[in-house]
């Protein structure tokens, strides 16, 4: 298939030859003659870029803004509600809203995805199973990835129960273990939970870490010192990583080294954490967000996402990786292309995948955007798109827009 008279983020026009065979690019050049019998894709009009990831995200709990409100706006608040609600989840109902907010995803670029799914007494491993149906299900339309989020047991025999949950969720095929270390009463137990489960099933780790403004939680350090101290070379990822945000200066940077010297990932969840943190503080409420600048000046991976989609954590969303984007350019400062890498090759680099490139032989994973710059398109006020995956288009959108013409009274 051949991608004809795209832009480039630099403005240059550009044609893409892509092998769905291999699902690999081509060729490149200014301009490319299509071949006998080949697909052409006419993206005049469009700028053509490396398609974003979704690092981040928890389809078991999206599209349930509408069941319950969240009362105290923060995140204990959230946690209350969802526990509550998900009793009345049904796998049908989580199969529906995770597969829907999938393609959403996916209709607005982004081919890779990254889901925690909650394990533990409220949701036993009911979530996980729905949401490895719906992964196996996407799969070749888009990758999807299934973290087992371990919850916070309150007794010794809820902590055995969880045990045997992550067990089964790993004999239902999830691909990471998870957990937020940082909520557990004891946060060094927390970590070791999840730490000794990753390296016993032999499983990548991606933590919530750090979800808090307290300066004194100190997982991000912990596990990239974990990490260094042990060579485990398996994948690990931080997300959040609020409180290196409000961190002495000296602290973060001494972090931030460590972070990037052991390979540590770190996901920025903007949304989320705009709407969540700080609202106890009702005068120059901190941003909430992770150091981002400290990371990036460290040599540390970055990536960014949207976290949760229209739910008690975040009643708002668009499923859109340039919503993310756009507020890592206006809360994060990061520059537009920091930020278009932060849900990009940032994103992928932090689920473990190769870096897409408009570039002969890089992963033909592309994302077209109706946009006139490259602002334009980081903004999010592109909408009509086309999405490639492996090679082939997977999702287009088309918007028309018309302006009647007025007639005096």
């Amino acid at each position: 298939m051949l991608l004809h008279g795209a832009l480039d983020e630099g403005g240059a026009r550009v044609d893409v030859r892509v092998d769905p065979g291999s699902g690999l690019v081509a060729d490149v050049a200014p301009e490319l003659a299509a071949g006998p019998g080949e697909a052409v894709e006419d993206l005049t009009g469009f700028l053509l870029l490396p398609a974003p990831a979704e690092p981040h995200a928890h389809l078991d709990k999206s599209l349930t803004s509408d069941r319950a409100v969240n009362p105290t706006g923060d995140l204990a608040g959230a946690v209350t509600v969802i526990q509550r609600i998900a009793a009345e989840f049904t796998h049908a109902d989580l199969v529906d809203r995770a597969t829907r907010a999938a393609l959403r995803y996916l209709a607005a670029g982004a081919t890779a995805v990254r889901t925690h799914a909650d394990l533990g007494e409220h949701a036993g491993v009911r979530h996980v199973r729905a949401l490895v149906e719906v992964r196996d299900a996407l799969r070749g339309r888009m990758d999807v990835q299934v973290v087992a989020l371990c919850g916070r047991p309150a007794t010794p025999e809820e902590t055995g129960r969880l045990q045997r949950l992550l067990a089964e969720a790993v004999e239902l095929g999830v691909d990471l273990v998870g957990g937020a270390p940082h909520m557990w009463a004891d946060r060094d137990a927390g970590f070791d939970f999840s730490w000794d489960a990753a390296q016993r099933h032999g499983l990548p780790l991606d933590l919530h870490t750090d979800e808090t403004l307290d300066p004194t939680s100190r997982g991000l350090s912990t596990l990239a010192g974990r990490v260094s101290d042990t060579g485990f070379d398996l994948g690990a990822t931080a997300s959040h990583c609020v409180s290196l945000g409000v961190q002495e200066l000296s602290v973060a940077r001494k972090t931030a080294q460590a972070v990037a010297e052991a390979g540590v990932g770190v996901v920025a969840l903007p949304q989320t954490n705009l709407f969540l943190q700080g609202r106890d503080v009702p005068v120059a409420t901190p941003r909430g967000l992770t150091a981002a600048r400290t990371l990036l000046d460290a040599g540390a991976t970055l990536g960014a996402g949207g976290d949760n989609l229209r739910d008690p954590f975040n009643p708002m969303g668009r499923a859109d990786p340039t919503e993310a984007a756009s507020l890592m350019v206006t809360s994060g400062h990061l520059s537009s292309s920091e930020a278009w890498a932060a849900v990009g090759t940032g994103a992928r680099a932090c689920l473990g995948l190769p870096a897409p490139a408009l570039v002969r032989g890089a992963p033909a994973e592309l994302l077209a955007l109706r946009a006139e710059t490259f602002d334009d398109a980081v903004s999010g006020s592109a909408t009509g798109r086309v999405v490639v995956h492996r090679g082939r288009v997977v999702a287009r959108t088309v918007v028309t827009q018309e302006f009647p013409e007025l007639h005096a009274p």
